[in-house]
């Protein structure tokens, strides 16, 4: 059973089923420890964009800087360290996948200031889209399972395959335009960023690739369940499935605010 999403692949339950012992995951299980790490990341992204409005909003009405010590710079420290926490707690939980209990939390915590950040610097400049985003990715993950359990999308090799070379396509687009930017150069800026027909369209691949992931991950998560693998990956299952959900909401805030800047 292989996924494109790089957390939840076939070899995670492979591993984890030479070490069952006690409960084993269930479907329920893991929907639960999901709704528990969103209550987390929401946590932490609520406490953000509060920071974040508190010191935009005086700063646009003209109001002169009173010596907080929550700049700018503090949130954008947050949103950095959450980036970068969050991506180490991704590998972590990756690796050690019996430390999901623990590492999965901390993600969803760290994730929360990079999500709370560039979700209140989105809907600064555009105000309104981030409830739309919020509608459309979890609309997205509803639609999807409904037709999951409906079976009328069947999670075959071919289409695993297909989405896993499409997933590893987007990933090293974005890490070779990430480097480049080190070097001060802007690859494909239009394609990324540009409200064109080009960028547009690039938007909607990517969020079609990044919802599809969807179907991937609750394959995954029920064939888990049917293999009695130990009770912590529940936790490893409702991580991964976060770490999709994330990706896909950041997608369409950008494709959102593409369309937005058509008017």
């Amino acid at each position: 059973m292989r996924t494109s999403n790089p957390v939840l692949n076939d070899n995670a339950f492979d591993q984890a089923r030479n070490f069952s012992v006690g409960e084993n995951m269930t479907v329920q299980g893991t929907v639960n420890k999901t709704f528990a790490l969103f209550a987390l990341m929401l946590m932490t992204a609520s406490w953000v964009w509060t920071k974040f409005y508190a010191i935009s909003q005086p700063l646009i009405e003209g109001i002169p800087y009173d010596g907080s010590p929550h700049t700018p710079q503090f949130v954008g420290v947050a949103m950095f360290g959450g980036a970068i926490g969050g991506f180490i707690m991704a590998l972590v939980t990756t690796f050690k996948k019996d430390w999901s209990p623990l590492t999965a939390p901390a993600y969803a915590l760290l994730e929360g200031l990079f999500i709370g950040g560039i979700s209140a610097f989105f809907e600064l400049q555009y105000p309104g889209i981030v409830i739309q985003a919020v509608g459309l990715t979890f609309g997205t993950l509803f639609a999807l399972l409904l037709v999951y359990k409906s079976g009328l999308i069947q999670v075959t090799h071919k289409f695993r395959m297909g989405i896993a070379a499409a997933t590893g396509a987007i990933m090293i687009f974005y890490l070779v335009v990430w480097i480049a930017g080190f070097f001060g150069a802007n690859l494909f800026y239009d394609m990324r960023w540009g409200s064109s027909p080009v960028g547009i369209g690039f938007s909607l691949m990517v969020v079609t690739i990044a919802a599809l992931n969807l179907v991937l991950d609750f394959d995954f998560i029920e064939r888990g369940s049917q293999s009695g693998v130990p009770k912590y990956m529940e936790w490893y299952g409702a991580f991964g499935l976060m770490v999709t959900l994330v990706w896909l909401y950041i997608e369409i805030l950008r494709l959102l605010a593409k369309l937005r800047n058509r008017r």
